[in-house]
């Protein structure tokens, strides 16, 4: 399966990831409308806080119309022809990592492209190959997945 890792303590809060995600699949660079989200500097740690998803898949089996699925590459995909636009899966995301913006119908998500991470100055960013899950697997893969891209 593949996922966008993180380096949160690389990043210098720059915000290029956001642009080029925005200009990627909305062609502008909008920050609003990326599906990696740059916020604020932790206290705990001092990093920014980077939001974006882990390909864990939990929003699959809250969508009503199954527009949810796995890409041959594991990527959870949204099938626009099925969406319908209803939000579940904004609400029930664990890492908050499915975005909404007022001018779009649908729901977004990172997608584990690799256009951030190819801009990304600092290499804070890199898609990396992680196994398959069983969904019984997902909630146990939640912390190991935070300890590969750590």
């Amino acid at each position: 399966m593949k996922i966008l890792a993180v380096k949160s303590e690389l990043c210098t809060g720059c915000g290029i990831c956001e642009k080029v995600c925005a200009q990627t699949f909305y062609k502008e660079e909008n920050p609003e409308k990326s599906a990696i989200q740059i916020g604020e500097k932790s206290p705990e740690t001092g990093h920014y806080v980077i939001t974006v998803c882990d390909q864990l898949g939990a929003c699959m089996d809250v969508c009503p119309s199954k527009a949810l699925s796995r890409n041959k590459k594991g990527v959870v995909i949204r099938n626009k022809k099925l969406c319908v636009g209803c939000y579940a899966c904004v609400g029930f995301c664990p890492r908050l990592a499915m975005f909404t913006h007022p001018d779009l119908t649908e729901p977004f998500k990172c997608v584990a492209c690799g256009k951030c991470a190819d801009e990304c100055p600092e290499g804070v960013l890199s898609i990396v190959e992680v196994p398959d899950l069983e969904p019984s697997e997902t909630a146990k893969w939640a912390i190991k997945v935070k300890e590969v891209v750590a």
